[in-house]
């Protein structure tokens, strides 16, 4: 596997333990329920240990945007559909925006590794 095909897959990996980590972060109720709070630190602390990984290969800037935007973007779905949290028109746009984005960063600019 080349090292560009590993950061990113590490990156996604770091992307996946973020969200787990922020929808455990909801369903620990301010740090009042033991096994979600764990999780979340868990979670969080391996999804920083493997953006740190990536640093390697991609740029920090580039590889933090992607991080945060994907990570908004999925943590807003899951705010949707698992805890009923409202999407109205502008968020669904602006998610959108978030999205078109990252995909401009990883395929027009020449700051990132291709």
């Amino acid at each position: 596997m080349s090292p560009l095909v590993s950061a990113y897959a590490t990156l996604l990996s770091a992307i996946v333990l973020e969200v787990i980590g922020t929808t455990l972060l909801q369903k620990s109720a301010q740090f009042t329920r033991l096994w979600p709070t764990l999780g979340m630190a868990v979670c969080y602390l391996g999804s920083f240990w493997l953006l740190s990984l990536t640093l390697r290969t991609i740029p920090v800037g580039l590889a933090y945007a992607i991080w945060s935007g994907l990570g908004i973007v999925l943590i807003s779905l899951i705010g949707w559909r698992v805890f009923g949290q409202a999407l109205d028109l502008p968020a669904m746009i602006g998610l959108a925006l978030i999205i078109a984005g990252v995909m401009v960063v990883n395929l027009f600019s020449k700051s990132m590794p291709h």
